[in-house]
């Protein structure tokens, strides 16, 4: 041994292997501070440190190994501090500790332990970074101290047993470590211990990655648990998450520093598990954000007895079992987390477990999507599932689900699929390319509002012997079978509900039911509209059934169902009856109906309009338009060969190429953007808002938005009724005649005039039914209102639902006057007229010069100036006694009628003069 100084207060002692008991002797030595210098080689000897030392290789190849028996070879006392540079130690026994640190501090980089354990004790304090521990059993580190353990970079390599197992009350933080191949756990941690794991992995582990028990609290952040025989983290109990520092209520943001309390796992990958790749149990409580589970031999996450488990922004992809699983009475919640490739459920819940997944997708799962089982309670909102070839959803014994904004696709049997007592509310449900839409079979209550049924294979809505359903505001479209379906012994209330194209009949009534059903929309059946089977029963009122293809109400032996109000139309037959049958019929009506036993209502008003030409009906009445089947580039085509309206042809062609997005995004799976197609045209009369009206009907019912396209018009009187209960039923007439269309409300202002109306004005009542039936058939009827337009924002400001509903206005802005002449010019060409030169140039300076005061009415003022122009001509005219067709043809500026102007003013030049006498009159003076 030699000594050298290193540092004024400090010597170095060179030591080299060889001669017993030479390091120890050099440690006697030194002095506190010093340092002793290690040439390569082994040192077989037995440390104690009770000093403040270094022991640092001098050039690698550095190994202290205890002579044998079980004694460690190196332990660090009570307040020793011990630096260790590039030194590996190796104890007697692989089942004994090589390093025992039972106090003092300890600081470790390279090097590591050849044999035997690495055990931290008492209130040991240990800083390793890069060093290697190998050749341990039972545990390849165990730390049980009140003082900090870090570890950085290092490696646990083929512990027989846990590769780290932590206790007591320590406090251990790995950075950039690796546990590998360990025959029992990777990491065991359990009393109150608390773990801090950063970019770390655990690979190949013989039963769980990571083992959570008792009181402890543990944070990994970005590591990786691979390939172990159990499952990669199970937790049979924790402290619990504090609910003020949930870190699931902050999934997204950076990971905190520690965890205060339960499992934190932050955008970790958990993969290859044998068994579940989370596994919480007992009182555990664990939180995931930002996650990967994959490949596992079980759950991707499984939640028993009274756990927690809480995932955010984390794919489970191709699991054995269940991809997420809650039995007991524990609690999951998932929000952006996805489930794909599950060999069995995608989301299972049993027991008295409680499930809540927000904004997620579940899809290819091979048993369905989402089981609910028990009394088990599954909470979902805006959830996708599908891809299946069972259920996308299914409920049984005494289940419960709660469904919001649910999007299911391409499940094998059916979209939502109950039995037993499982009991439903759901909201704004879609169910497309499904077997059954939705099959409630189940005797506790079921609860559908505003559910969508699409390309079902078989039917839309089913509802078994046991069924308590009520469904309102929905749609079936395009089902295979019928539209809907109600058993015997179902006890269902049906309203707002629009069932198009059904192959098979429209409502299914079987023998011994009787469903309450109102206002329920059937078009194009391939069947019945309604059949009531023999001695089925029920109430059906306020119902319209347009084109099916059997008689509109079929009506089996001995039934005896209540129908009011029902409105057939362009079918067949109304009504045909079994013998016995004996329906009560109250106010029903059909419409161009063949064979008709209901009465015809009242006819229809076809009326027509051109751009500017501001025709309309009587007041009150009604205008429609058979169905027809157009071409979108035809119809835009014909928008934009309007006369004028620059800025609305822009915004309908906006709102088309937006409402062809939507379909699209519908097409393909996606949740569609929220979409008002209702409108505000604000415009002085005679802007063309009618015309653009009627077209923007047929243009939705081409894109496939609109049933039918056709136009009713309707003004206050249409609306507002002269007594008391007179203007609901009055208004709901209106609204009903415009399913599958567009309810025009002309002078929509007068509804809400700026100064009120006094007392007896139902028009507050006409306005609060017209929004509710905007609500409840939000997808069957376009509402455009018009005006002008400071009245018709005071009329949108005057109720809450109307800014709700109305939220776009097209504005109609004034013709021009060349834009007036060319509205001249066409109706001249329809009604084979000529203008010449000299007549467009006089034309064009009398719009120059016509007052646009209150009485000026835009292209109803260019009309009435050409039915003058053909008046005067016609007067002109007949003084020839042998007119030519060029004559006939003929309108020239002699035909352009005088203005009003001043008694002292004269007509400027260019204007027309006026003619002597005759159907024009002369001047007429102000």
């Amino acid at each position: 041994m030699t000594t050298d100084q290193a540092a004024p207060n400090a010597t170095v002692h060179h030591v080299t292997p060889g001669r017993p008991g030479a390091l120890a002797a050099a440690l006697e030595a030194a002095a506190p501070g010093d340092e002793v210098r290690m040439s390569p080689g082994t040192y077989e000897e037995t440390l104690r440190i009770d000093r403040d030392v270094v022991l640092r290789a001098d050039d690698g190849g550095v190994t202290i190994a205890a002579p044998g028996g079980t004694a460690p070879a190196l332990e660090v006392l009570p307040g020793a501090r011990l630096t260790l540079d590039g030194v590996t130690v190796r104890g007697g026994a692989a089942d004994q500790p090589a390093v025992l640190l039972s106090g003092g501090s300890t600081y470790w980089h390279g090097g590591g332990t050849g044999r035997g354990r690495l055990e931290v004790l008492r209130d040991a304090a240990l800083t390793m970074t890069g060093a290697r521990l190998t050749g341990a059993a039972l545990a390849g580190a165990l730390i049980r101290t009140t003082g900090a353990v870090r570890l950085t970079d290092c490696v646990l390599e083929g512990a027989q047993g846990t590769g780290v197992v932590v206790g007591g009350d320590s406090r251990l933080e790995m950075t950039g470590s690796r546990i590998r191949e360990a025959t029992g756990s990777g990491v065991r941690v359990r009393d109150g211990a608390r773990v801090v794991l950063r970019e770390c992995l655990i690979d190949g582990a013989g039963r769980s990655g990571l083992l959570f028990e008792d009181r402890s609290v543990a944070l990994l952040v970005d590591c990786r648990v691979r390939d172990c025989g159990g499952e990669a983290v199970r937790v049979l109990d924790s402290s619990p998450v504090p609910q003020d520092d949930d870190p699931y209520e902050a999934a997204g943001t950076a990971a905190p520093a520690e965890a205060r309390g339960g499992l934190l796992l932050y955008g970790c990958e958990l993969s290859g598990a044998g068994a579940d790749a989370l596994h919480v149990a007992g009182s555990g409580d664990a939180v995931l954000a930002g996650c990967v589970l994959r490949d596992g031999g079980g759950s991707g996450a499984t939640a028993g007895e009274r756990a927690r488990v809480r995932l955010a922004d984390t794919r489970v992809v191709r699991t054995t079992s269940a991809a997420l699983m809650a039995h007991g009475t524990a609690r999951l919640e998932a929000r952006g987390t996805t489930v794909r490739g599950s060999a069995a459920n995608g989301v299972l819940a049993t027991g008295s477990a409680a499930i809540r997944l927000t904004d997620g997708e579940v899809t290819d799962s091979r048993f369905s999507a989402v089981h609910a089982g028990g009394a088990a309670e599954v909470t979902l909102t805006r959830l996708r599932a599908g891809h299946t070839p069972e259920h996308g959803l299914h409920a049984v014994a005494d289940a419960r689900l709660a469904l919001t904004e649910v999007h299911l696709t391409d499940c094998g049997m059916s979209g939502l699929d109950l039995s037993g007592a499982a009991r439903t509310e759901a909201a704004e449900l879609s169910v497309v390319r499904c077997r059954n839409g939705v099959v409630a079979g189940s005797g506790g209550p079921v609860r559908l509002t505003g559910c969508t049924v699409t390309d079902a294979e078989r039917a839309g809505f089913s509802f078994g012997p046991d069924g308590d359903a009520e469904l309102a505001g929905g749609r079936v479209l395009r089902a295979g079978t019928a539209g809907l379906v109600v058993q015997e012994g179902a006890t269902v209330r049906a309203r707002d509900v629009e069932i198009t194209e059904a192959a098979g009949s429209g409502v299914v009534v079987a023998a011994g039911a009787a469903p309450h059903v109102s206002r329920v929309r059937i078009v194009r059946a391939g069947k019945n509209g309604l059949i009531v089977d023999a001695g089925g029963a029920g109430v059906f009122e306020d119902c319209e059934i347009t084109a099916p293809g059997y008689p509109a109400v079929h009506l089996g032996e001995m039934a005896t169902p209540v129908l009011t109000r029902i409105r057939v139309q362009d079918a067949d037959a109304d009504l045909s009856t079994g013998t016995g049958a004996e329906p009560e019929v109250r106010d029903c009506v059909s419409w161009q109906v063949k064979d008709a036993q209901w009465p015809a209502p009242l006819a229809p008003v076809t009326a027509t309009a051109t751009a500017g030409s501001g025709g309309t009906p009587a007041a009150g009445a009604a205008t429609t338009a058979p169905a027809t089947e157009e071409d979108l580039d035809e119809l835009l085509g014909e928008l934009h060969q309007l006369i004028g309206l620059d800025r609305v042809k822009q915004d309908v062609a906006s709102l088309v190429k937006l409402m062809r997005m939507v379909q699209r995004r519908e097409a393909a799976g996606l949740a569609a953007p929220p979409l008002s197609r209702h409108l505000v045209f604000a415009g002085n009369p005679g802007t063309g808002k009618t015309t653009v009206a009627r077209l923007y009907g047929r243009i939705l019912a081409a894109v496939g938005l609109l049933e039918r396209g056709h136009l009713v018009e309707a003004d206050r009187s249409a609306l507002v009724g002269e007594y008391v209960g007179h203007t609901g039923p009055k208004t709901q007439r209106v609204f009903m005649e415009a399913m599958g269309g567009v309810l025009f409300i002309d002078e929509a202002y007068s509804l809400a005039p700026a100064h009120g109306s006094g007392g007896n004005d139902f028009a507050q009542e006409a306005i609060a039914t017209l929004v509710k039936l905007m609500e409840d058939h939000r997808d069957a009827v376009v509402v455009i209102v018009a005006g002008y337009p400071a009245e018709m924002e005071h009329f949108i400001d005057s109720n809450p639902g109307l800014a709700s509903r109305f939220n776009r206005t097209l504005l109609f802005e004034d013709y021009g006057t060349e834009d007036l002449v060319r509205i001249v010019e066409q109706h001249a060409a329809a009604h084979q007229y000529e203008l010449t030169d000299a007549a467009r140039a006089t034309l064009t300076g009398y719009f120059d010069h016509v007052p646009r005061d209150g009485r000026f009415g835009n292209g109803r003022s260019a009309r009435q100036t050409f039915q003058a122009m053909t008046e005067r001509q016609a007067y002109r005219v007949a003084e020839n006694d042998a007119p030519s067709e060029a004559d006939l043809r003929t309108l020239s500026e002699l035909d352009v009628p005088e203005l009003d102007v001043p008694e002292t003013d004269s007509p400027g030049p260019g204007l027309p003069q006026p003619l002597p006498s005759g159907p024009g009159g002369p001047v007429r003076r102000a």
